[in-house]
């Protein structure tokens, strides 16, 4: 085990690999034991994602951070793996909501089409590339390969709207590659090296007539990064796409934006150092007006919605608009409530996004005949004709189960009280009152103009979640008066209920939880750790050889 310990880093990236491989040699007629393999190694990947994460908060200062040096090739002519606070808590992420969409996939999606679950497999691989990669080539690679994956599975098991969103999605995609090749080829030219810690090491020293295309190098990925976040108006694609694949990877999905979240916040706190002056905030009130923007389009989006799964994809809207905002401030305080706040809305998207798929099937489902009513009325025989309609009909189990777990995804979406929602919304406001952020502070309470409009927008997007919410709650579950009885599979109602158990984790512990979020929010603002730890790790020496052995080599 203590061997293994070193390597642990590039478990996330090789495990998914290995699996994806061994399921295309098990072939398509052995579906059952793909599926199963496909579950037990994205749990096997949770528990390596705690496990670094366990590593990286009992270290402080350079030991929370692990560098693996790949083929033993020091930064930055090596390609390096850097797992830190941020990138060991989006592993976990990824691990929590990967667990949920393959248990529900394993229900019945995983056989729909082909190559489901190498699919699945690679993605997972390209997401947690990206989140461990500490070099910006191989961070597009991963972005890649992620990609790769996602336009297969989001037209898994074919249909007109999924191919017509579908090609949407990845005309989309394709351009915001592109766009990430162009703002590479531009900063290398540059800076000579795509290292991350590299780049952040040289950024105080660039000539004055390269400072120009530095700037345009890192405003075109910060556009491909963008896209991927869903920022207004570049998320038109968003809503379709998601709404109009299968549950699981939509679910899978939810994970996407937060990809380009990430890259935003650590080039950004790399590249743009908060401790540094003058043009250090290049590109804050882009991103400041952006984010705030997102937010009023996806608030609308949720009120004119009433399909459950157009309410998922614009609540992914919403809360990518709400972290960009966060990021945009430059406060530690803000940022670390921010990181919070992404778990918990995550998770909450995710299991709603199954909820969706399972309204949809009540709504197609037999409905139960009159003969159950009857027998309901009839159980007291006592009772008179005028008081046997007000016993009703008794809802099913699935049905009741599935709409208790809507009820927790719309508390958690809405962030009412007591559920993690609550919590991540009162951390956000709370730090953004503390901080006071914003250039136009107002004289009667020290806030800013912008600090006020965001704290009005999280209020108002979350009232118009909880409205739109209701009301779909209301069409599927309760109108119909559970005469629509869905079919729910156990892995189905388990995947759905581990996604609500970690939400619940959430809110228990949150106090942890906030802690953590708050010590990776203040190391991304004091970047000067990271790139001390990556550019100083040294490449392991080779096993010496013996005297014997060096007599024996021929001349």
């Amino acid at each position: 085990m203590t061997l293994l310990l070193p390597h642990l880093i590039v478990a996330p990236v090789v495990l998914p690999l290995l699996t994806a491989a061994v399921l295309l040699l098990l072939g398509e007629r052995r579906r059952r034991l793909q599926s199963i393999l496909s579950v037990v190694a994205t749990v096997t990947g949770l528990l390596v994602a705690v496990a670094i994460l366990i590593r990286v908060d009992a270290g402080g200062g350079r030991a929370a951070i692990d560098v693996y040096l790949a083929s033993n090739w020091e930064a930055p002519f090596g390609i390096v793996l850097v797992a830190d606070r941020l990138s060991a808590l989006m592993l976990v992420l990824v691990g929590c909501v990967s667990v949920g969409a393959a248990l529900y996939a394993e229900g019945g999606w995983g056989r729909v089409g082909v190559y489901f679950h190498p699919l699945f497999q690679l993605q997972l691989m390209g997401l947690n590339g990206a989140f461990l990669t500490g070099d910006l080539f191989n961070l597009f690679v991963f972005f890649e390969v992620l990609l790769a994956a996602s336009y297969g599975l989001q037209l898994h098991g074919s249909g007109w709207p999924r191919v017509r969103s579908g090609l949407q999605y990845i005309a989309v995609n394709l351009l915001a590659s592109s766009l990430f090749l162009i703002g590479l080829a531009v900063l290398y030219g540059v800076m000579g090296t795509l290292s991350m810690a590299d780049i952040a090491s040289k950024t105080g020293g660039i000539p004055a007539h390269d400072l120009g295309l530095f700037y345009a190098g890192s405003a075109i990925l910060a556009v491909a990064f963008l896209v991927k976040a869903a920022i207004w108006p570049l998320n038109a694609w968003l809503v379709p796409a998601y709404a109009a694949t299968s549950a699981p990877v939509a679910a899978l999905f939810a994970l996407m934006t937060k990809v380009g979240i990430y890259a935003i916040l650590r080039l950004w706190s790399l590249f743009f150092p908060a401790a540094i002056a003058a043009p250090t905030h290049f590109g804050a009130s882009a991103l400041l007006v952006g984010g705030l923007a997102t937010i009023a389009f996806g608030t609308v989006g949720l009120l004119a919605s009433i399909r459950i799964s157009r309410i998922a994809g614009f609540s992914i809207i919403v809360s990518s608009g709400t972290l960009l905002t966060a990021f945009a401030l430059r406060s530690a305080l803000v940022t670390g409530a921010a990181l919070y706040y992404v778990l918990s809305a995550t998770l909450a998207v995710s299991a709603i996004f199954l909820i969706a798929e399972l309204a949809r099937r009540g709504d197609t489902a037999p409905r139960a005949s009159s003969l159950d009513a009857e027998d309901a009325a009839s159980e007291d025989t006592n009772l008179d004709d005028e008081e046997a309609p007000l016993i009703g009909r008794a809802f099913r189990l699935s049905l009741a189960l599935m709409g208790l777990g809507f009820i927790c995804c719309a508390v958690l979406i809405a962030g009412l009280p007591p559920l993690s929602g609550f919590i991540a919304k009162v951390a956000l406001l709370s730090a953004i009152v503390t901080a006071g952020a914003g250039p136009i502070a107002t004289p009667m309470s020290g806030l800013s103009a912008t600090a006020w409009t965001f704290v009005a927008m999280l209020l108002l997007s979350g009232l118009v979640a909880m409205v739109s919410l209701a009301r779909a709650g209301v069409r599927h579950f309760w109108s119909a008066g559970g005469s629509t009885v869905p079919q729910v599979k156990v892995p189905e109602a388990l995947s759905l209920f581990l996604l609500l158990f970690a939400c619940g984790l959430l809110t228990v512990y949150a106090e942890p939880v906030l802690r953590y979020t708050r010590s990776t929010a203040a190391e991304l603002y004091t970047p000067a750790t990271y790139v001390d730890t990556v550019l100083a790790t040294r490449a392991r020496p080779a096993p010496a050889r013996s005297a014997s052995a060096e007599l024996s080599e021929p001349p």
